[in-house]
């Protein structure tokens, strides 16, 4: 697949006024490129050191049928996160809306309209499912693990802070631990994006209220989501040297889309948590 044309961040539709369209176009989207928000990461294209996803859960789809009925669905959308490029939310909402106004002949063909575009604009396959509002599929459930939000903490530091990672290489542990407290910021707008993250992982056990720390220290950083947990995944490995390590954030509703980006090590495919009832 061809990767979508190269843009900057500056020439994006997010935090400019724009005109909501009436009818379908692709060319609302807005394809980022993700190599350069991983370069100071040290992180290479061509050997990342995770495996991962992104799943989007789109709650303002509708179109008309062939009669000029209205048809409602929820979209959940999931593309792998050695895409060349991600793709701008705002954009995408657009491109959503663009639909609102336009005939198609059935599911199907919604279906196949979103696997095209989509795919096109990030570089690499995207799979789209639609359901009903009332599919069972929704029902939220609560993050697995243990909880670390009631541990009693002094925070004094709201940008990424690796070097609060504590961990003990004499114990290892095999473990899940949760946090509804992770806020990071939209690195154009400003506007606060708000999250869980869940850490699962074997090895030499992280210190319970370093983590929490450490996730606090995201409030005050402007970044995208996908970004941010691949932050969070490549400090954990560098400070804590997991045998193998699962981070994902299920962040909060914004615009009809919330997004759900996951990284793990290589060669292990983890089973993901549920909705959130907050989401």
């Amino acid at each position: 697949m061809s990767t979508p044309r190269p843009e900057t961040l500056a020439d994006a539709p997010l935090g400019r006024e724009s005109a909501y369209p009436e009818r379908y176009d692709a060319a609302l989207l807005f394809p980022i490129e993700r190599a350069a928000n991983r370069a100071p990461l040290g992180i290479e294209a061509t050997s990342l050191p995770f495996v991962g996803g992104d799943e989007w859960w789109a709650f303002e789809l509708s179109w008309l049928d062939p009669r000029g009925k209205p048809v409602v669905a929820v979209a959940r959308f999931r593309l792998s996160a050695d895409s060349p490029c991600l793709i701008e939310s705002k954009s995408w909402k657009l491109y959503l809306n663009s639909f609102n106004q336009t005939t198609f002949s059935g599911r199907d063909q919604v279906v196949e309209t979103l696997v095209r575009d989509l795919s096109a604009a990030a570089g690499g396959e995207v799979t789209v499912e639609l359901f009903g509002v009332d599919d069972a599929a929704l029902a939220p459930a609560p993050l697995p693990g243990e909880g670390l939000d009631q541990l009693e903490v002094e925070i004094d530091r709201y940008t990424p802070a690796p070097v609060l990672l504590a961990c003990d290489e004499s114990d290892i542990v095999e473990e899940t631990l949760h946090s509804h407290l992770l806020k990071s910021n939209c690195p154009v707008t400003g506007q606060p994006d708000w999250g869980s993250v869940l850490v699962q992982y074997r090895g030499p056990r992280i210190e319970r209220a370093s983590l929490l720390r450490y996730l606090i220290s995201y409030r005050q950083h402007q970044d995208f989501h996908e970004h941010c947990v691949e932050h969070i995944f490549v400090d954990l490995m560098a400070r804590c040297r997991p045998e193998r390590l699962l981070v994902m954030a299920r962040y909060v509703r914004r615009g009809g889309l919330d997004i759900n980006p996951w990284r793990a090590t290589p060669g292990w495919v983890p089973e993901l948590p549920p909705r959130l009832l907050r989401q």
